[in-house]
């Protein structure tokens, strides 16, 4: 689904992602710059390409991949959507989570995985490139094994020295699927009036589901 459209800046500042100019920045360092000894997450922004550029927004995207496991598709092709909307079939926000690849690991299940919140999908060219990419919140994981109790990865919001949340810009190559994150309850009662809405910024901690649905579980454990 189409979007708003316009100049960085300006998207920026509409969309109240203040941080999105930057974030582009060093995602065209990393690109520009695949074998940097410093990533562009890391590297002074002086140094990354400057972009000030048009980009184009879209509210989802779909994922399409290859679950031999699953014989209801044709091969096992099976395809989801993403969404990143401000309004969700007329109502509050969605700002769906994904799977993102790690790359230039060797480990197969969760550990070759990152966790994130998609809050933009977007394109912009630089340079005569096309990029498609998503901007993220990104979750990390509490421990380096799963939970004993559940068997599921418990994962927390990575937040930066100042309390927000670290965001970074990815390409869209690198995200594989949604994934389904449940909060983690604790002891206490949950607000009655607490809206479906609300429930990826209402907890601290998030089990990874591992019983969404088959291919999760092939993919993850």
């Amino acid at each position: 689904m189409y979007g708003v459209s316009g100049w960085v800046s300006h998207v920026a500042e509409h969309l109240r992602l203040h941080g999105l100019q930057g974030a582009i920045q060093r995602f065209l360092y990393d690109q520009l710059n695949p074998d940097a000894e410093i990533p562009g997450d890391r590297v002074d922004l002086r140094v990354c390409p400057l972009f000030q550029g048009k980009i184009h927004v879209f509210h989802s995207a779909t994922a399409t991949f290859c679950v031999p496991s699953d014989q209801s598709g044709v091969e096992g092709m099976c395809h989801e959507i993403i969404h990143a909307t401000p309004s969700w079939q007329g109502g509050p926000p969605r700002y769906d989570c994904v799977y993102v690849a790690k790359g230039g690991v060797e480990t197969e299940g969760f550990r070759s995985l990152l966790v994130g919140r998609v809050h933009l999908f977007f394109s912009c060219v630089h340079a005569g490139h096309c990029y498609s990419c998503a901007l993220l919140d990104w979750f990390v994981p509490v421990a380096d094994e799963p939970n004993e109790l559940t068997g599921m990865w418990i994962v927390v919001p990575e937040v930066d020295n100042n309390g927000q949340h670290v965001q970074s810009v990815v390409s869209l190559d690198s995200v594989v699927w949604g994934v389904h994150l449940i909060g983690v309850y604790g002891g206490e009662f949950i607000p009655v009036d607490l809206h479906f809405s609300e429930s990826l910024d209402a907890f601290k901690a998030y089990y990874v589901n591992m019983y969404i649905d088959h291919h999760a579980n092939m993919l993850v454990f």
